[in-house]
């Protein structure tokens, strides 16, 4: 007779939560990074023991050679209206690069990211922790962007074939 393998009663939460395939990372109320699923160290380039405990805009800072970037100024508002309402907050997509390692010149690479940050309250109903969940939605918006592209340049063809036949 062959011994069937046994399982414990409780699962191994973190292990599940790590091999989770979404991109999850969660924070303290102080926004400090406690734990993350291996698909988001994949998607942000990153690795969980130069992460943890470290507090998100640090890890994460806005890309300085965009004068434009808002990535930092619009998660930090997200997060704070978790903490306020005590509810699930819905960004919209946010350009937010990432820094590549130093093994690859630690250079910022463009991403866009679609995010829902969500409270998990404890017995008291305060927040004690933010599960921040993306999904990397780079190579939609880049083909997107190539579609408008697209349209335009067609656009600009046929009012140059209307000039053209009026005036031949």
């Amino acid at each position: 007779m062959v011994d069937s393998p046994t399982f414990p009663t409780t699962p191994d939460f973190e292990s599940l939560f790590q091999s989770a395939p979404g991109l999850y990372l969660v924070l303290t109320p102080d926004f400090n990074i406690v734990a993350v699923s291996d698909a988001y160290l994949r998607a942000t380039l990153t690795k969980r023991e130069e992460i943890l405990g470290r507090g998100i805009f640090e890890v994460f800072p806005d890309n300085p050679n965009d004068p434009s970037a808002s990535g930092v100024r619009n998660l930090r508002t997200s997060l704070e209206r978790v903490l306020q309402g005590k509810v699930s907050d819905t960004m919209a997509v946010q350009k937010y690069d990432i820094r590549k390692p130093e093994s690859e010149g630690a250079e910022f690479e463009e991403r866009y990211w679609s995010a829902v940050n969500s409270p998990v309250s404890g017995p008291d109903k305060e927040v004690r922790y933010i599960i921040h969940c993306v999904q990397d939605v780079t190579e939609f918006v880049r083909l997107k962007q190539q579609g408008i592209e697209q349209r335009k340049l067609t656009d600009d063809l046929k009012a140059e074939e209307r000039f053209h036949k009026a005036f031949n």
